[in-house]
């Protein structure tokens, strides 16, 4: 077994993972698994600069993450950055920092390495099970971008797009309640961003949707009817398309503070939500999706399994 520690860095949250991984036999043990939102990608869509205030707050994390990595004695560090960090004029300010706080340089990978990491971390935890056909769609669904990546035990085609809940609830910033104009301005980026991955994935061939990351966990922590977050429920719970309808439709119909009420809720997630639940629900609608996969398991998998076996 190999002890390794995987920070994902995105748009709206920066993700650690100290496991340990037996990259023969493909187990992977959770020693420490852990989340906290810092909005990294605050302002980068109209400005293309990493803000001062999210890269305090970014750093702040990492120095939190550096002292659970040394207290657990893990062997391999590995720091993946994702859709803010590739947009921003200052990332190199960005790598400094973390180097100087964690002791290795984020690598800024991307979008098709990104989603291949997503790929690998979603569906090892899947195989051998006969209840869901293949290929599978893997969609992670971040704060900046998208991804889409299809396969069966390997992605065999993916594709990055410029669609995340952070950027588009930036773009158009939706009341709350969302306005019908803004809501359609919202979709027609969507739909736009689907073309584009169209082009490369073949998404309507899917045998199942995958979904990954904030937006589609508490999607399904309310459609769970959860009184607070509970990831081992969540975790490859099936949620049907009317579900995902039904909660799209109640969140875009809500003010903040109803959102804000709900147990599944985490704060820095209430005002990009209805941006996210928006993405899931036109995916699924455009590939014909009757249900989506939930999987806790997603990037940061994927980068301690790629870790393990010396493939960075």
């Amino acid at each position: 077994m190999t002890r390794v520690a995987a920070v994902d860095c995105g748009t709206n949250s920066i993700r650690l993972l100290v496991a340990d991984v037996d990259p023969d036999t493909g187990s992977l043990v959770d020693l420490d698994r852990r989340m906290t939102i810092v909005r990294l990608g605050q302002g980068v869509d109209r400005t293309g600069r990493l803000a001062p205030e999210a890269l305090e707050r970014t750093f702040a994390a990492c120095r939190a993450y550096a002292q659970v990595i040394k207290e657990l004695g893990a062997e391999t560090v590995r720091f993946v950055a994702t859709s803010a960090s590739r947009d921003a004029e200052n990332r190199d300010e960005f790598v400094s920092g973390v180097l100087d706080i964690l002791g290795v340089e984020p690598e800024v990978v991307t979008g098709d390495r990104e989603a291949e990491f997503s790929f690998t971390g979603a569906t090892r935890s899947l195989a051998g099970r006969t209840d869901l056909a293949t290929p599978y769609l893997v969609v992670d669904i971040g704060g900046g971008s998208t991804e889409f990546v299809v396969g069966e035990e390997h992605a065999r085609a993916a594709r990055s797009v410029d669609i995340g809940c952070v950027r588009l609830t930036e773009r158009h910033a939706p009341d709350s309640p969302a306005t019908p104009g803004q809501i359609a301005a919202i979709r027609a980026d969507i739909e736009a961003a689907l073309d584009l991955a169209a082009e490369t994935v073949p998404i309507t061939t899917a045998g199942t949707l995958v979904g990954l990351a904030g937006s589609v966990t508490t999607v399904a922590g309310i459609a769970l009817g959860l009184d607070a977050y509970d990831s081992e429920r969540i975790h490859h719970a099936r949620i049907s398309y009317e579900r995902v309808e039904e909660i799209t439709t109640m969140l875009l119909g809500a003010t903040h503070d109803e959102r804000a009420a709900l147990g599944v809720m985490h704060p820095g997630r209430v005002d990009v939500i209805q941006a996210g639940a928006l993405v899931l629900l036109t995916i699924m609608q455009r590939t014909g999706a009757r249900e989506v996969v939930v999987s806790e398991h997603d990037i940061l998998d994927g980068i301690a399994y790629k870790a393990a076996e010396g493939w960075f």
